[in-house]
């Protein structure tokens, strides 16, 4: 049975039903402007890379999965634990923002999944570190665990302001949450 953010995006034409969780983070923090360079890590099915065109901004797409052809996105298929695609991501330059929704196959042991979790945030922050620019945007997706607040601290760090929130659009049985940091400290 769909649920009714599943309907709506089917109806909006959305290619996933993702989308109205970063509709959500950019109506209330205004993470992405027109004009802004945004990379999205583990952007399939591609929902968040047509919102980003939407908002007139500049969309790159990271995943292992092939999206659709989407207009006026560049994609690079390839792992963000792969050496060779960080390069790939890397020749495009620096970003303004950077959104990571990336998430593990879930295995249904709890502590693996959460430590998985955990590790590709790290990847998808130490991706971010590189190719981010002063004072730049990140979102990430994590799942809520025992190493959540370690990874929040460190965003605390790293970024003038750091929030945790977990839109409406996530399943109420899900343990994701989003990090939203602005003002990159390089």
């Amino acid at each position: 049975m769909m649920d009714k953010f599943s309907l709506r995006s089917r109806q909006e034409g959305y290619l996933g039903r993702s989308v109205y969780k970063l509709l959500f983070l950019n109506r209330k923090y205004r993470i992405i402007k027109q004009g802004n360079k945004v990379l999205d890590l583990g952007c399939y099915p591609g929902s968040w890379l047509q919102l980003i065109t939407q908002l007139k901004a500049n969309a790159y797409g990271v995943d292992v999965r092939q999206i659709k052809n989407l207009p006026n996105v560049k994609f690079i298929l390839g792992s963000v634990m792969n050496e060779n695609t960080i390069n790939k991501i890397k020749f495009f330059g620096k970003f303004e923002v950077v959104l990571s929704d990336l998430s593990p196959k879930t295995t249904g042991d709890k502590m693996l999944d959460e430590e998985r979790s955990f590790e590709l945030s790290m990847q998808a922050f130490n991706i971010a570190k590189e190719v981010l620019k002063p004072k730049g945007n990140f979102v990430c997706k994590i799942f809520q665990s025992g190493k959540f607040n370690e990874f929040l601290n460190l965003m605390k760090k790293h970024f003038s302001f750091v929030k945790s929130t977990k839109p409406e659009a996530s399943k109420k049985s899900s343990k994701e949450m989003y990090i939203v940091a602005f003002g990159y400290k390089t």
